[in-house]
């Protein structure tokens, strides 16, 4: 009898065919073209969306000097090192200028966002201020400028406000609107269609039989989806049946620009999305050094992107935030998001091998001290949803490591950082 040899499996600790997690995400990144179509919108319906135009202000922001206080607006020649008294001639308010003259030892009342006077370059605050009548006298030291916002000290005329690739915040709505414009262009939405393979699945509302499970994975993945603002194609269930999994796919490519799957990459017999990939269109690659997650096809089908994430609920999450949501924000066109890390000292102990890259799911928190500790969620499995339901970041673990002992400092990703 012929020695028997084991097949690779997801349980060694590392394969020589399978991919880095750095070298996969660049394999991605080299395969992606952000999409060149635009739209117009009103300005309030551009939160959240990509700038596909470069803002320029067309004009000055102040776009005249005005006070930041309320108080009296003088000629900073009249200040004098001790206490001094001018006279007050008149009174502007935010949206009514004074339109008389100031002449020096001469003052007038203003109100927060009033516009300053020529012959003024100062404002004094009413709380610094005697006032008799109209003589106003001035307590305290104060010097030449104070309180005054000086016309285009915010943008000038012909500034670049915003650049394309920019995704738009509620601040940058304000910005825009200060400036009279109200239209923007901004980035086609992408359109992602995804389903979950597998017979055992059932849907919500459906009575659960024995081997079945509900699916969960198409919350999860609408869910991650929603967040990225993306046009979402649900395409429900595909049973492990060859036929339907290659019409799904084709129709699935013909509607949108990235296709997801979940389930049947792995290497079973009902196993078909990597098979159906090679015929339909390319596969670049299948088997990533990591854990979880180590089953992902990554390729195209006809002109649209897809990923082939592993059935494993946990596995899905990990490899959608770390391959498919950074192709998503470029394919968008958005081009200043940064995947944040920090360095954290956890308290947990962490078992394990070399070999592959791990992202374990872990809990940022502070200690009595008001310091910021990590430690992970319990058991690490990668069908254990609840571990990513509790937690707020992933440590991650270099393919190097060979575990952690407590109090040791990790590289932590915050979940806040990755949308």
């Amino acid at each position: 009898m012929a020695e028997f040899i084991p097949q690779p499996s997801c349980a060694d600790p590392h394969e020589t065919s399978s991919l880095s997690v750095n070298d996969a995400q660049q394999r991605i990144e080299q395969l992606l073209t952000p999409l060149n179509g635009w739209q117009k919108v009103a300005l309030r319906d551009a939160l959240d969306q990509v700038l596909q135009q470069t803002i320029i202000s067309p004009i000055n922001v102040p776009a005249y000097d005005n006070s930041a206080m309320d108080g009296y607006a003088i000629n900073g020649a009249d200040i004098k090192a001790d206490s001094f008294t001018v006279t007050q001639v008149g009174i502007a308010y935010a949206g009514q200028a004074y339109t008389g003259q100031v002449q020096a030892g001469e003052c007038i009342r203003i109100m927060t966002g009033a516009m300053v006077p020529e012959e003024c370059d100062t404002v004094i605050m009413q709380e610094h201020v005697e006032v008799i009548g109209k003589q106003i006298t001035v307590h305290g030291e104060h010097q030449l400028g104070q309180n005054v916002r000086l016309s285009g000290e915010d943008l000038s005329s012909g500034d670049t406000v915003l650049n394309p690739g920019h995704r738009i915040t509620p601040a940058d709505l304000g910005l825009i609107a200060s400036l009279g414009i109200a239209e923007v262009q901004i980035k086609q939405k992408l359109k992602v269609a995804f389903f979950s393979t597998g017979d055992e699945l059932r849907s919500l509302g459906d009575s659960l039989e024995k081997g079945q499970i509900y699916d969960s994975n198409r919350y999860t993945l609408y869910g991650m989806l929603k967040r990225l603002d993306v046009d979402i194609i649900d395409m429900g269930v595909v049973p492990d049946q060859k036929q339907a999994l290659r019409e799904a796919l084709l129709l699935a490519s013909q509607q949108a620009d990235v296709v997801i799957t979940s389930g049947g990459v792995s290497v079973g017999d009902a196993d078909y999305v990597k098979e159906m990939l090679a015929e339909l269109g390319q596969v670049d690659f299948w088997k990533i050094a990591m854990k979880p997650g180590r089953p992902l096809a990554f390729g195209k089908i006809n002109d649209s992107l897809f990923f082939g994430l592993p059935g494993n609920p946990v596995s899905v999450m990990v490899t959608f935030y770390q391959f498919v949501t950074p192709a998503l924000l470029k394919l968008s066109g958005e081009t200043n998001r940064l995947k944040r890390t920090m360095q954290i000292e956890c308290i947990s102990q962490i078992r394990k091998r070399p070999g592959r890259f791990e992202f374990q799911r872990g809990i940022l928190f502070e200690d009595e001290h008001g310091n910021s500790k990590v430690k992970i969620t319990g058991e690490q499995g990668s069908g254990i949803l609840r571990s990513m339901s509790i937690a707020n970041c992933f440590i991650l673990l270099e393919e190097q490591c060979d575990g952690i002992a407590p109090n040791t400092v990790v590289t932590v990703q915050p979940f806040a950082g990755l949308i």
